[in-house]
Parts: C-alpha cells; structure tokens; sequence
C-alpha cells in the first residue's frame, strides 16, 4: 500500500515492486546489484525509507534488510570474482551489461586507490555494483574483504536511510544536487580513511620500536 503522498521524480519507477514485495524487494534489488547486476538498489531504498517516514514501512527493518543484503549481495560478487576471475565476467557479463571495458576501468580505479576504496565504493555507481567482483578477482583476503565492504554498507545505508526517512518527498531535489559533489565526499571519506591508516601505523611502529628499546635495556 502506497504512501500518501506519491514518490517524486525517478523514485516513482520503484513504487510497483515496494508496493507489491515490500522488504523482499529491498532485499532482492540491493542484493542483486550488488553482485554485478545494474538494478536500481540505491534507488528502492531511498523510496523504501520515504514510505517509512510516511508510516507505511519500518526505517528499521528497511536498514537492517539493506545492510544485510548489500554484504551478502557483495560477498556474492566476491566469490564469483575468484572463482571465476575476468573469463567468468567476460562471459556472461554481457548478459548483465558488465562489459570487459566497464570492469579494467573499475579496476584501474580499484588499483589507484588501494583496498579502503571498498569503503567509499557503495557510494559511487559502477563500483558499487562491481566492488566485490573486483575483489576476488584481484585476490584481497577476504576478511579485508568483508571489513571493508561492511564498513562501506554501514555507512551507505545509514546516510540513505537517514536522509530520506527525513525528508521524504524532498529528497530527490538533494540527491540532484549531491550528485554534483559526489567526488568531493569521495576525497573527503578518502583523506579521513587515509589519515587514520596513518596514524594507526605509526603509533604500531612506535610500540614496536619502544618495545625493542625495552628489550635492548634489559639485555644491557
């Protein structure tokens, strides 16, 4: 049962699956597209949080079933990757719009920006989708892996969900201008990611380095 007011603007597209599935669609479509399938998951779950906000849906479970898909969609992906690698992809990635040409220029990307770029990826469309593929194809263990792409879940969803739970209808007019800053919150998320790496290694070679100062006393 619809909200009551319409979806606005692209979101309508979404309303006759939530209408008739409800959780199961949210489920479906983050899953899927986070495998490698180009279907429109941020899409239904921004118009899943506004029906929330309008009483028809639980932000929470809305959360919830988006996160647990996302991981789980991307594990997916993650596993195809290695298992299957680039023959797999190119394929049958034609049959999913995932072309041999879209999939080297996510990994020129992928291999720029290093592992933590599986944290910003949920926000960027493409890698999005093909995050997980990526990294099995590269072979990253796959507890960084399932780290990284939970912390990038976590914040994908939380961001989305909150947002539109928010502002409901209002929503698409900020995601027309969020767009254009798209970049901008990547180098942000970037920057904190990579100070952080930073400082996390240096205060380890520091404990490492006064540990051995201690050691070399007590042999003195």
């Amino acid at each position: 049962m619809p909200p009551s007011a319409e979806l606005p603007g692209f979101l309508d597209s979404v309303a006759p699956i939530l209408d008739r599935w409800g959780y199961l669609a949210i489920g479906g479509v983050i899953g899927v597209e986070s495998f490698g399938v180009p279907a429109p998951g941020q899409t239904i779950m921004v118009a899943a949080s506004i029906y929330a906000g309008a009483g028809r849906m639980n932000i929470w479970f809305v959360a919830i079933i988006s996160f647990v898909a996302a991981v789980v969609g991307d594990n997916i992906g993650y596993w195809i990757g290695l298992r299957g690698g680039r023959r797999v992809v190119h394929r049958w990635g034609k049959y999913i719009f995932v072309t041999p040409e879209r999939l080297e220029r996510a990994e020129k990307f992928f291999a720029r920006r290093g592992n933590r770029i599986i944290v910003v990826a949920r926000f960027i469309d493409g890698l999005r989708q093909l995050n997980g593929v990526i990294a099995g194809i590269t072979k990253m263990p796959w507890r960084t892996f399932l780290l990284y792409n939970a912390i990038g879940a976590v914040l994908w969803v939380g961001w989305w969900c909150t947002v539109a739970h928010l502002l409901g209808v209002h929503i698409v007019k900020i995601m027309a201008h969020a767009h254009k800053y798209t970049w901008v919150a990547v180098v942000v998320i970037a920057l904190a990611i990579g100070g952080y790496a930073f400082w996390h290694v240096r205060h380890i070679r520091r404990r490492r380095a006064r540990h051995a100062a201690t050691v070399e006393e007590s042999k003195a």
